[in-house]
């Protein structure tokens, strides 16, 4: 059996929020997929499934449709019947008195597209993405990714390339990686010191700073700057040349100097460089 369920508000700027009950119970999945018995909801605007869900483990969250309509599909076999099912209560939110309600409290379909991209940069692995944008079917829409749609292959799958989820998880690394880091910079030990009165030799050392980018800030800010969030003072010993006093020539000591070294670094808003 498959039953639809059209929901349409008579107004255009509106949402739709559907609440399950908390009797609900449908046919076990297998594999963690729900195959047989179960209940989806889709976003009829582009046809995205915002949650298929079967099994009585746990109820489905709220779900909001990101326009003034919202599709229900109930798919059942003909084997084991579902008890008790499910019951959906609906109701209409209107966008504007819903802006103190925090972005974590909406589906990912929700938020707008800024917040949406700004969540979705916070995420380290590939899995942790797709259980945060479909938390009730991530395990089906994973198999999905990787599947071969001959229609439109990438590149990376013509060529001998098409990679598991390890390396794109791989690629999110290299970015944390060479973005906004620790690295090794040469700096001139007077001009760090700020003694005019001495040379040192080496005159040059490598320390830790921050550097590199935040293309993917993790703010919502318009521009994001590299500053170090750990630093700590490090010594090295090398040599110091200065001028004895009263006469020529010059006293030559091995000397400990003190050089900041950044730890940590973070992306933040520009103007606020508190660590």
């Amino acid at each position: 059996m498959v039953l639809v369920w059209r929901l349409v508000a008579a107004e255009e700027n509106v949402w739709i929020q559907l609440t399950f009950d908390e009797r609900f119970g449908l046919e076990d999945p297998e594999d963690d997929i729900c195959k047989y018995d179960f209940v989806e909801v889709e976003e009829p605007s582009d046809g995205t499934i915002l949650g298929r869900w079967c099994g009585s483990g746990t109820v489905p969250g709220k779900q909001i449709s990101k326009g003034n309509q919202i599709r229900i599909r109930f798919v059942s076999d003909e084997y084991f019947p579902s008890e008790p099912g499910f019951c959906i209560h609906y109701n209409i939110v209107v966008p504007q008195f819903t802006e103190a309600v925090s972005p974590s409290m909406l589906p990912p379909s929700a938020l707008p597209l800024d917040l949406l991209n700004n969540a979705v940069t916070a995420f380290s692995t590939l899995e942790d993405l797709i259980r945060y944008l479909e938390p009730d079917r991530w395990q089906l829409d994973l198999e999905d990714l990787y599947r071969p749609t001959w229609q439109l292959l990438g590149k990376a799958f013509v060529f001998g390339r098409k990679s598991r989820v390890v390396d794109l998880n791989l690629l999110k690394e290299e970015v944390r990686l060479y973005s906004c880091t620790p690295r090794n910079f040469s700096v001139s030990i007077r001009e760090e010191l700020k003694r005019t009165d001495s040379i040192f030799w080496p005159g040059c050392l490598l320390v830790k700073r921050c550097g590199g980018n935040c293309a993917c800030c993790p703010h919502n800010c318009k521009e994001c700057q590299c500053v170090p969030s750990k630093v700590t003072k490090k010594y090295h010993e090398v040599l110091q040349l200065r001028p004895k006093s009263g006469v020529r020539g010059l006293h030559k000591s091995l000397t400990d100097v003190a050089l900041e070294h950044h730890e940590e670094c973070d992306c933040v808003c520009r103007g606020h460089t508190g660590g």
